[in-house]
């Protein structure tokens, strides 16, 4: 992927901004930290150049006087609520990252669950947090929120809330996903330490939209499309607009709240600390672009493979018909089409010319890479092992995995499930290639082009089962698939 984004730059700039937000507001700032903390894809794709773990480094920069607040909504804990990318739940993600920002030494205490009403799932869950020396508060529910400001500020709204005691003079307040009361914590905590007579302040740390880039900029567009499910739309700041005579970026929600976000502020601190939703971010990301040019590729090429993400999720009952429009609309807006990803054409041949399903893979130079289905093994892992001999200079017909190798997994395979002809999925096959590269130096070879998959484009032409649709993202491959299934089979057990 060629570089279009300066991330030293970046973290630099971000960096001087927070410390000014720090010494702005005194005792302790509460920043709401938006997006992925650690494996910030979306962002990487769209900015090539960013890296995925650039906040938590940014995070370690404040080791010293940082301490991490988690909040996770008790109706998605009850809902098992799943985060797409990961497969994870929300309560599994939100263990996985408090152990992957320990392991960094950064301090985690405390957990807050959200929209509290007495449900069973997330008493279990509190007690199992607790129980591992995690402390959980919870927060309720408020009648009118955040519409009734004199109630939400007050001993029956926020002073209901329980308050969590931080230590540090920057707290940072993030979730596993969207919609956990980022925000609604952050104020909460405002009203009580305000109580407490300790001055503290807010500000949010958000990527997308970038507020100084065009609207209809391709990265502004790749992230409606990224969040066309949740019904954001990229606006222009009004607030913003009327203070300071600038046209800036933000979004319908949070432009939406900020009237009651800047009342409550103000009923808070005493003041008006911010003129617009723009005023009270943090994001540097617009200043280090470094080629435009690089960056708008990169963005239309997300919005596609958002545009077929959504299509196959809608064939699955995963979204409904509004968000297949809102991201065809954005297509349009792009002035993009399906067929501008050329990885598409290259399977779609491949499932022509051999009637099987298929996959195809296009290298760093361009080369395209196919494979299908074939009565050992399904197209991901055919596809996948075409391109590690391509890498590695191999020809095609060489073989790289040894039939005394595959025959007892196959074997083990169909005793397991009690059925015949069944075929190896790409785990299976690359832990069989991984056993023959032990002793077999073509098969170590080929192993070692594994990195080399890292960010290539990948098409398949069916969605894919869960599992492997895993493993190629595992590997880094930019998968997209034709929404539609393999199979009529309502069940697929394999």
């Amino acid at each position: 992927m060629q570089t279009g984004f300066d991330n030293n730059k970046y973290l630099q700039k971000q960096t001087e901004q927070i410390k000014k937000r720090i010494e702005r507001f005194g005792d302790k700032l509460y920043l709401e930290f938006g997006g992925k903390m650690f494996d910030d894809f979306h962002a990487a794709r769209v900015l090539p150049g960013f890296a995925a773990d650039g906040k938590i480094r940014l995070l370690c920069e404040f080791k010293d006087i940082c301490e991490i607040l988690f909040c996770i909504n008790a109706t998605d804990i009850e809902k098992n609520k799943i985060r797409a990318d990961l497969g994870l739940t929300y309560d599994l993600e939100l263990l996985r990252l408090i152990d992957s920002m320990r392991e960094l030494d950064l301090k985690i205490d405390n957990v807050v669950i959200t929209q509290y009403n007495g449900q069973t799932a997330v008493d279990k869950f509190r007690n199992k947090l607790e129980r591992r020396g995690i402390h959980t508060y919870l927060h309720y529910p408020i009648k009118g929120y955040p519409t009734n400001v004199d109630l939400v500020v007050s001993d029956d709204g926020y002073g209901k809330n329980e308050f969590v005691p931080t230590t540090r003079p920057l707290v940072v307040v993030t979730a596993p996903g969207p919609c956990s009361g980022k925000m609604a914590t952050c104020l909460s905590q405002l009203y009580h330490e305000n109580k407490r007579g300790v001055k503290a302040g807010y500000a949010k740390f958000e990527t997308f939209p970038i507020w100084n880039i065009p609207l209809k900029h391709p990265v502004n567009l790749a992230y409606e499309a990224a969040t066309a499910d949740l019904n954001d739309v990229n606006m222009i700041d009004p607030y913003h607009l009327e203070s300071y005579g600038e046209l800036t970026v933000n979004y319908n929600r949070d432009i939406e709240v900020f009237p009651v976000v800047k009342t409550i502020l103000n009923k808070i601190l005493g003041e008006d600390v911010y003129k617009s939703p723009t005023d009270m971010g943090v994001n540097m990301a617009g200043y280090a672009i470094a080629d435009n040019d690089k960056v708008c590729k990169a963005a239309n090429e997300e919005i596609i493979r958002r545009y077929y993400r959504i299509k196959a999720d809608y064939v699955q009952g995963l979204v409904d018909n509004d968000t297949v429009d809102k991201i065809s609309i954005i297509m349009q807006q792009a002035g993009l089409m399906p067929e501008d990803r050329s990885v598409v054409k290259a399977a779609l041949d491949k499932r022509k010319q051999s009637g099987k399903q298929a996959i195809a893979i296009q290298l760093q130079d361009g080369t395209m890479v196919t494979g299908r289905d074939t009565d050992l093994m399904v197209a991901s892992a055919s596809c996948v092992l075409n391109a590690l001999k391509k890498l590695a200079n191999m020809p095609d017909e060489l073989l790289l995995i040894s039939p005394e190798v595959l025959t007892p997994i196959i074997a083990l395979k169909e005793s397991l499930n009690g059925k015949k002809d069944l075929v190896l999925d790409i785990d299976e096959i690359l832990i069989a290639l991984s056993i023959c590269a032990a002793t077999d130096e073509n098969a170590a070879k080929a192993l070692s082009q594994i990195d080399k998959l890292k960010n290539l484009e990948a098409h398949s032409t069916t969605i894919l089962p869960t599992n492997d649709e895993q493993i190629l993202k595992k590997i880094g491959l930019n998968l997209t698939v034709e929404p539609c299934f393999a199979t009529n089979f309502l069940y697929n057990g394999n």
